[in-house]
């Protein structure tokens, strides 16, 4: 599910690359889905079927589950932008929990090997409404899973922020440089952990074949990264100067705006 997003379609990748019977890819969003569809048809890749719809709509995934012989489900697909879903709680509900409830299911339902959901270090200790829904979404897996006598391996995979991901700071500030500045960024200390897209997905596929029913898998994220260092660093990589009150004027710098905290973000995760 969310076969068209940024840890979906890297998992869409590398899961193409162990020749698997099918990959069936489930996304609500068109254009991604299309995406990923051309790029695996492009790399040779064409045992998959894709389904275009939402997780919450039942009409839909039991179509998918009685059409598919599906082995295996990596459940990628959720709301993940923090200021976005405190603006709109009832949506992130919605997708995160009520779909990670329909999702998981139908896997239980279709007796299928295994289950992973993909999670966040926002779980831990939630103080905004993603963390909150992502971490019900975990407590639905483990209650599941301690309920039933399934056949099905229920686990979950924790990790931070992805490098170079949809909406992501990287590719925010790479624009805002771009365009000359400001780079923006809510306070001077927050820090965040951060990994690759590709390394993300290769640590779910390897959670998944590792798991033990319940599992919940917190991946090594290194340190974590002060905010304010990365822009600064990749203000200089672009070649410019960082604008401070000294050398308020200048063609090669660009300033560093500090813009507040926004609703339910943390200065660090944990």
């Amino acid at each position: 599910t969310g076969a068209g997003g940024s840890i979906g379609a890297e998992l869409c990748r590398q899961i193409s690359k162990c020749k698997p019977a099918r990959l069936v890819l489930f996304d609500a969003s068109e254009p991604a889905l299309f995406a990923i569809e051309q790029e695996l048809l492009g790399e040779g890749f064409d045992d998959l079927v894709c389904y275009l719809g939402s997780i919450t709509d039942d009409s839909i995934l039991e179509r998918v589950f009685h059409e598919q012989k599906i082995h295996t489900v990596f459940h990628a697909a959720a709301y993940k932008h923090v200021p976005m879903i405190e603006a709109n709680p009832w949506a992130a509900i919605h997708n995160n929990v009520i779909g990670t409830q329909k999702v998981l299911g139908y896997t239980l339902q279709a007796e299928c090997e295994s289950f992973t959901l993909v999670s966040t270090d926002k779980a831990v200790r939630p103080t905004n409404v993603m963390g909150a829904s992502k971490r019900i979404a975990e407590m639905i897996c483990q209650q599941r899973q301690s309920d039933s006598n399934a056949k099905t391996i229920v686990s979950m995979v924790r990790f931070g922020n992805v490098l170079g991901s949809s909406g992501s700071v990287i590719p925010t500030f790479k624009a805002q440089i771009s365009k000359g500045g400001p780079v923006t960024l809510t306070h001077p200390d927050i820090t965040r952990y951060f990994m690759t897209i590709p390394e993300a997905a290769q640590l779910v596929v390897q959670a998944a074949g590792m798991a033990k029913s319940g599992d919940l898998f917190l991946l090594d994220m290194g340190d974590p990264v002060r905010i304010f260092d990365l822009a600064t660093k990749m203000i200089q990589l672009a070649g410019k100067g960082v604008k401070v009150d000294e050398n308020p004027e200048g063609d090669d710098t660009i300033e560093i705006k500090i813009t507040g905290l926004r609703p339910g973000e943390k200065l660090f995760e944990e």
